[in-house]
């Protein structure tokens, strides 16, 4: 997966060395109200952790680089301004080390719906830079009851990003770095969940926490 990271930043340099030398390229769905496209990139997933009184200390020992596929709608509010709507799947893990006692991969696999406010700069060349916030919610289809944590179905959060329209004769390549933060307390307590096929040593991952907030970086290829 590092490789493959490797190799789409080394593209996207490729991209940005080469265009200078082109001349300004006339696809233009910046005009149009409203347009739309798709989105593949790359996330990973963290936790901002919160160990119970007395409880084990933990936290996210490195982050696991996943994958995103979403669907992009754009409708234009005025020449710098747009409003985005991104339902985007999202697939990676987390890995919690718990000091002293190993560590529990939680796997993930969430839908996102969010919307965002796309404030761009004028257009020089082929190249248009933005900056964007917004948030929404998400829905885990990922969680499993067997794992000694377990996440909670539904959170809202906040993302703020950058990134910067680069066009092409047919389409525009948007290349874009957002950064996510998760409202909600995540984790499910113990008692509060079916633990009939786990082992009763894992209840001590569970209550080492009190509570876990989602953080994620995503960096996506947005094709319009």
């Amino acid at each position: 997966m590092q490789q493959k990271i490797i190799f789409f930043l080394f593209l996207l340099f490729s991209i940005f060395i080469h265009k200078p030398l082109m001349a300004q390229n006339s696809y233009h769905s910046d005009d149009k109200l409203l347009h739309f496209g798709f989105s593949l990139g790359f996330n990973a997933m963290d936790f901002g952790v919160t160990s119970s009184n007395g409880g084990v200390a933990a936290d996210v020992s490195n982050l696991r680089p996943g994958f995103s596929v979403g669907i992009v709608s754009d409708l234009m509010l005025n020449r710098y301004l747009n409003l985005r709507f991104t339902p985007t799947l999202h697939f990676g893990e987390r890995e919690l080390t718990f000091k002293g006692l190993g560590s529990v991969i939680i796997p993930s696999s969430p839908v996102s719906i969010p919307f965002y406010l796309k404030y761009s700069a004028e257009r020089y060349g082929d190249f248009r830079p933005y900056i964007l916030g917004g948030g929404g919610a998400y829905f885990d289809l990922g969680r499993s009851n067997e794992n000694p944590i377990l996440l909670k179905t539904f959170d809202t959060f906040m993302e703020v990003g950058v990134g910067c329209d680069i066009y092409f004769s047919f389409f525009k390549l948007a290349p874009e770095l957002k950064f996510g933060f998760g409202f909600n307390n995540m984790l499910t307590p113990w008692d509060s969940r079916d633990t009939g096929l786990l082992n009763p040593t894992d209840r001590q991952y569970s209550d080492a926490l009190s509570k876990l907030k989602s953080r994620f970086i995503s960096l996506t290829f947005n094709f319009e």
